[in-house]
């Protein structure tokens, strides 16, 4: 009864606010965290019903005020041989359904107080939901904002609360916007913006996701920590450099289970947009696994070319990761790479294998087919760095191990991937993705076979 109650008067709201709406009211994208966006500019011109939804003034000034915002998200899903076939279901079809409404409420100049709802559901999953599946209802963000000092050209702001995090490319702190329940913490951040440069400090409490009605808890411990800066190079791009550090008490991998402390030193130089587009990131970890010393890394190359002059605006990509395994169980050391809290479809919209103990080479492009019809096609080939270390999963969690196999190809993934968006509110997404079994996945899987998934998925935003 929760479900379809809570279900059916959130798209009420939603879906009304939708049609209210035309096609020149906002002059702002939807962010992928909602608190990034910022309604000021609509000040003087809240004249529509719209436009007091996103800005509605609180006192004469107007620099009180709160804004309104929400999502509706219907995905339909099927699998078929999940995992290779290892868990012998073949079809599974399933339905998924998210929601959220969030408030920001400004009170002056320099205090904002940020409130977001959340509700990810599930229904028809044959060996029932996954942790990425479902959350009745909880609380994603709750948190303070005070300007410590600002300028016009800089600005330290404080927050402390719930709140999602997202860096960099989504490699190892992301929202995890691909699946059904985001990811979100709680604790405290300083965040000093320049001219050309901006610097985050945080320390955090990472939140377990529970399926129930607000049912999530913090972990009471500092676990997250670190340090995320980006720079701006004029005519070059863009150089994030970062430290990150994670602490949980109990850490699998096909070592064995052990308290781990890891730190992360890295950096990614990029640029988007048109002409050449490029990403180069690096990393390494070290730290302690139990009694052992953690030495880990990993290495991304991608490449490609936007031809914005061309019909359909063509772009040409190529990829390569190479992602450090263990390579002995009695040295010592734990060689395996963790991707603390990646965004889950790092290789495709429906990755099988995760960013742990690989080798990948990924070519990609994609087209404007219309104005409003884009569509991407990779391929994405994957081996294991090394024979010692298992396969693992898109969160980074051991999925089979691999030690007993002197096998190195998992398989190969081609996807296919359409978006449509009928206006800024509303958009369509489907696509294909067929999974084939390497020699690894048949030499540890009994009648092991490949996999095909599909998606459809149609979301409103306001």
């Amino acid at each position: 009864m929760l479900k379809s109650t809570s279900s059916i008067s959130l798209l009420k709201i939603i879906l009304l606010i939708i049609f209210l709406c035309s096609e020149n009211l906002s002059a702002q994208s939807f962010k992928l965290l909602r608190y990034d966006e910022n309604y000021e500019y609509l000040k003087d011109s809240a004249d529509t019903f719209y436009h007091k939804v996103k800005f509605l003034p609180l006192n004469e000034k107007k620099n009180s005020y709160l804004s309104f915002g929400g999502e509706a998200r219907y995905e339909y899903v099927d699998f078929n041989n999940e995992d290779w076939g290892r868990l012998d279901i073949g079809h599974n079809n399933f339905f998924l359904q998210r929601y959220d409404l969030h408030a920001d409420l400004h009170l002056g100049e320099n205090v904002r107080v940020f409130s977001q709802i959340r509700s990810a559901l599930q229904n028809g999953r044959k060996n029932g939901s996954r942790g990425i599946d479902e959350d009745q209802l909880n609380i994603q963000n709750f948190f303070v904002d005070v300007d410590i000092f600002k300028n016009q050209d800089r600005k330290l702001v404080s927050r402390i609360g719930r709140q999602e995090l997202d860096y960099g490319s989504g490699r190892l702190i992301s929202v995890r916007e691909g699946p059904n329940a985001r990811l979100s913490f709680t604790g405290a951040k300083l965040m000093y913006s320049g001219k050309n440069i901006s610097i985050d400090a945080f320390a955090m409490m990472a939140d377990s996701i529970n399926v129930g009605v607000f049912d999530n808890r913090m972990s009471k411990q500092l676990n997250v920590w670190g340090l995320y800066s980006k720079i701006i190079v004029p005519e070059a791009g863009n150089l994030d450099l970062y430290y990150i550090g994670i602490r949980r008490d109990e850490s699998v991998f096909e070592a064995g289970t052990a308290k781990e402390k890891r730190h992360t030193i890295g950096g990614r130089f990029w640029k988007y947009g048109g002409g050449f587009i490029y990403n180069l990131e690096a990393a390494y970890q070290f730290g302690t696994f139990g009694d052992e010393n953690i030495s880990a890394w990993t290495g991304s190359v991608d490449i490609g070319y936007l031809f914005e002059n061309i019909k359909f605006k063509p772009s040409i990509n190529l990829r390569n990761d190479y992602i450090s395994g263990d390579k002995s169980k009695d040295d010592g050391k734990l060689n395996t790479f963790n991707p603390l809290y990646p965004k889950g479809g790092y290789f495709g919209f429906s990755p099988q294998v995760g960013p742990v103990n690989l080798i990948d080479i990924h070519p990609y492009a994609t087209l404007d087919l219309t104005s409003k019809l884009k569509m991407q096609m990779d391929v994405v080939l994957n081996w294991r760095y090394s024979l010692n270390d298992g396969v693992y999963r898109p969160s980074g969690a051991l999925n089979r191990p691999g030690s007993s196999s002197d096998k190195r190809y998992i398989g190969t993934a081609y996807l296919t991937n359409f978006t449509y968006s009928f206006n800024r509110y509303i958009s369509l997404v489907s696509g294909i993705q067929y999974f084939q079994k390497g020699a690894f996945i048949e030499d540890i899987i009994p009648d092991a076979k490949s996999g095909v998934f599909y998606n459809v998925r149609l979301g409103f935003k306001f």
